[in-house]
């Protein structure tokens, strides 16, 4: 949030994404800064569920070099007791958790922010969470980069009411359902493919409605104002059982680094 907006922005940290988009929908925020996919752990299937039943749109993305520190009041290994963490952070660190902390239990939280939040208020607990958060809790890095892969990034969404205009290097989020027939899917991506459009991402989930229904979530280039764009959209929704347009916005410039 702090590279797409800035400092002189006001935020609101939440605890768990459910109320990122809670909020946002309220009015409360104009916009709001949710996790879509991690390069180590993948999909973030609590996002990918709350798009489906949202009417916010995805406005931006931000693509974010993540590197976890482990954190803790005095700094000092000796002193913990109990490690605090996400999911995603805990299975980005699995590795050099098992090799260096493995006798110690690890506390699964709603985010890397409540984890410092934690270990903030108590002396024999870590947390593992940025480098950034340690100032703001008043902590100490006990091991700085515990992540097991470098390179690791992480893919945001930026979701608010409204879809900007094309700006010329954009892309565009649907999701659609398709029969349980052969070939369906096929033909639903045909239109794609004839009019030279570049799927960036597909992913699936069940649908929560009917056994056995998946939703199919696809990113792809280019900008729903865009003729080819909106005549192919067009075609899969004529096609599709299920359709929803989630946005269409301006195209990260490239991976970021939090500093």
């Amino acid at each position: 949030a702090l590279k797409k907006f800035g400092r002189a922005s006001r935020f609101g940290p939440l605890p768990t994404i459910r109320e990122v988009f809670t909020e946002v929908e309220k009015g409360k925020y104009h916009y709001g800064v949710v996790p879509i996919e991690n390069s180590t752990e993948g999909v973030v299937n609590d996002t990918l569920d709350l798009f489906a039943d949202t009417s916010l749109k995805i406005c931006g993305e931000i693509f974010l070099e993540i590197s976890h520190d482990l954190l803790s009041k005095s700094g000092q290994r000796q002193d913990i007791e109990v490690i605090y963490t996400h999911p995603q952070a805990y299975g980005q660190c699995r590795r050099w958790l098992a090799a260096n902390m493995a006798d110690l239990p690890v506390i699964e939280v709603g985010s890397t922010g409540v984890a410092a939040q934690k270990a903030a208020k108590n002396p024999n607990a870590a947390a593992i969470a940025s480098a950034f958060a340690a100032p703001l809790y008043d902590l100490r890095v006990v091991e700085r980069r515990i992540e097991d892969n470098p390179g690791n990034v992480t893919h945001f969404f930026v979701i608010g009411s409204h879809t900007p205009g094309p700006t010329g290097a954009d892309k565009t989020s649907i999701i659609f359902a398709v029969d349980n027939i052969p070939g369906a899917l096929y033909k639903t991506l045909r239109p794609l493919a004839e009019r030279g459009l570049n799927m960036t991402r597909i992913v699936s989930r069940p649908a929560k409605t009917e056994a056995w229904r998946y939703l199919f979530y696809v990113d792809l280039e280019g900008h729903r104002e865009d003729p080819q764009v909106k005549q192919t959209l067009e075609e899969i929704e004529t096609l599709s059982v299920h359709y929803k347009h989630l946005g269409s916005f301006p195209r990260a410039p490239g991976v970021e680094v939090l500093g």
